[in-house]
């Protein structure tokens, strides 16, 4: 396979299931820094409130940083002015505690509103630009294994080709558990890794 690009991302926010062992945002940070990766954090802004010093430590690493609204709610059910103020509001923090601007970059949770003229409308005003996915791992579910996530990326990857987004997240333990497999063999597959700027800079 000639040469294509991958953004891997990783969607930071308030762990809701099992198998989320401390420690896995930190394994995921040493990974990406043993690869010598720089990747895409969504960060939100209650997460950076309670995770201070790991939300600046992303940031020391110089990965992109964006917008992963402040509740991580659906966004579809809030009223314009909730919207707004939920958005702001993780912004602020994520300017204040970890010390970026997470502008233009923003991702609805569980990707809900990512096709919503009346959120795109929104987020547009206040400056973000809402980043989906192309590759899904699913590693949110707790039945998925370090092996059913690297097979995902890998499958989903492949299919999609150059320019592909794929949506982690920093809690389960699985992800990290597969990162390691999924850099490797991507590389090996003719992977470089890039950030979602510079895949939407030509979408």
């Amino acid at each position: 396979m000639s040469e294509f690009r991958v953004a891997l991302t990783f969607d930071a926010e308030h762990p809701d299931r099992s198998r989320c062992p401390p420690g896995t945002p930190e394994r995921i940070l040493d990974l990406l820094a043993h690869a010598g990766l720089r990747c895409t954090f969504f960060l939100q802004g209650r997460w950076v409130s309670a995770y201070p010093e790991t939300a600046r430590r992303v940031v020391a690493a110089d990965h992109l940083v964006g917008n992963h609204s402040d509740h991580h709610a659906h966004v579809t059910e809030f009223s314009d002015d909730g919207l707004r103020a939920d958005v702001c509001a993780a912004e602020s923090t994520i300017r204040e505690v970890a010390g970026a601007d997470p502008r233009p970059w923003f991702r609805c949770p569980f990707g809900d509103g990512s096709d919503d003229p009346r959120i795109l409308g929104l987020l547009d005003v206040l400056g973000y630009r809402n980043v989906h996915w192309d590759v899904e791992a699913e590693d949110w579910d707790e039945r998925q294994t370090a092996e059913s996530v690297t097979r995902a990326v890998l499958d989903g990857v492949r299919a999609h080709g150059d320019g592909a987004i794929v949506l982690l997240h920093t809690w389960p333990g699985p992800t990290p558990d597969a990162l390691g497999s999924i850099i490797e063999r991507l590389r090996e597959d003719g992977a470089s890794f890039v950030t979602v700027e510079e895949v939407l800079g030509g979408r």
